[in-house]
């Protein structure tokens, strides 16, 4: 066997690769390189003839694969705190989307911010998911909604990840709401979708995927299956925000086009939760929006799991409806508020979130994944889920390079 760059033994390893307790390995070992994990498995049998490079003790402390935060609106300008005030004085998100807030307030100081700004705005954000542990984030777009603007958003993602050391998957997300210039024309605006913001991205390779917003404040089923469409054309994949605030059919809509992910799903149907199950799309939960908005439908857990629909968690980190920066609290909040286990919500920003954006090659602890993982001083991996407001993190590892190990 060649020589791994390092060796990590001593730990107790949460694999997520199947069973009620993480598919835990404990007083584990776990050997890799930047190409990725060479070896796993418990430390009594570890094979002789295994060198590495650098060797670290975890001090019998758990290790997980690296977090992945697979919904972000991580890129924006501005802030909406006066709207969380007024929701609290009774104004719905739409009462206040109709009005000219919401989103479009984001887009007005999107549109009007440098891309140096954007991204030096998006710094601390992302800083605080990484030093929980985040080793890959989706970051959307959506707040441009013209040409410029949206190309502008992914660029600066696409640099933001060039300059933290972390994988960054870009979704244009063009189609998120109608902009003000195209109100009353919004079959202008799918045209302008569809034939210029999606190629340019893809041309450009400034996105990994498409995403839209089918709802009744943004954009109705037969738009978005002509964006859909597009992307297909252009050979991207496409995610979708679903049945948020009503049952648009939107789950099925996702299923149609074999979406990676439908996210959010409060109101999605049976229908449309046995169409996702067959196309094999994750459900990707949202708890921090559920919350900020007091939302009162919960999604379907309970169909979900009967499906065997795979379950994600992350943060939708945007200005408005979830100013969250914290994955951790994400796990919590989908245990207390949705009644998941403790184990299905580590699954959720693991190996459910890997295949909600595409990825075969991170989110579990096995030979040949990513070497992507972090340690943490716990005594079980249920602390993760339930302590709020902490973070354990001690160590953390990135394509094989240690970026802190204490």
């Amino acid at each position: 066997m060649s020589a791994s760059d390092l060796l990590i033994v001593n730990a107790d390893l949460a694999t997520m690769t199947g069973g009620v307790e993480c598919g835990a390995i404990r007083d584990g070992a776990l050997a890799a390189s930047a190409a990725g994990i060479d070896w796993v498995g418990a430390r009594k049998d570890l094979p002789p003839g295994l060198r590495a490079r650098t060797e670290l003790d975890a001090k019998g402390r758990w290790l997980t694969p690296g977090l992945i935060d697979c919904h972000t609106h991580l890129v924006y300008a501005g802030n909406r705190a006066r709207e969380f005030e007024d929701r609290l004085h009774g104004a719905s998100y739409e009462d206040i989307a109709r009005k000219g807030g919401g989103i479009l307030a984001t887009v007005r100081a999107t549109r009007a911010a440098s891309e140096e700004t954007l991204i030096r705005a998006a710094i601390p954000r992302l800083e605080r998911l990484l030093d929980e542990g985040v080793t890959s984030i989706e970051i959307k777009s959506g707040y441009g909604l013209d040409l410029d603007g949206e190309l502008k958003m992914l660029r600066a993602a696409r640099r933001l990840g060039a300059a933290s050391g972390v994988d960054v998957r870009t979704t244009l997300l063009a189609a998120h709401v109608l902009p003000p210039e195209y109100a009353g024309r919004s079959a202008d605006y799918v045209t302008l979708i569809c034939e210029q913001l999606i190629p340019s991205a893809a041309h450009e390779r400034l996105a990994d995927a498409v995403d839209a917003f089918c709802e009744r404040i943004g954009f109705t089923a037969a738009e978005t299956r002509r964006v859909f469409a597009a992307a297909r054309a252009a050979g991207l994949p496409v995610k979708l925000h679903a049945d948020q605030l009503s049952d648009s059919g939107g789950a099925a809509l996702a299923a149609e086009f074999g979406a990676l992910s439908a996210d959010h799903l409060e109101y999605a149907n049976d229908i449309g939760l046995a169409a996702m199950a067959r196309a094999g799309t994750v459900a990707v939960l949202l708890p921090g929006a559920f919350y900020c908005l007091r939302e009162t439908q919960l999604p379907p857990i309970a169909r979900l799991r009967t499906h065997g629909i795979p379950m994600a968690i992350a943060t939708d980190c945007n200005p408005g409806t979830s100013p969250v920066t914290s994955l951790l609290l994400m796990l919590n909040m989908a245990c207390t508020l949705y009644r998941l286990t403790p184990n299905e919500a580590l699954a959720g920003v693991t190996a459910h979130a890997a295949r909600a954006l595409g990825f075969a090659d991170r989110g579990r602890l096995e030979a040949g994944a990513r070497a992507d993982f972090v340690l943490w001083e716990i005594e079980d991996p249920a602390e993760l889920a339930y302590a709020v407001g902490a973070n354990p993190c001690t160590g953390i590892v990135r394509e094989g390079r240690v970026i802190r190990w204490s």
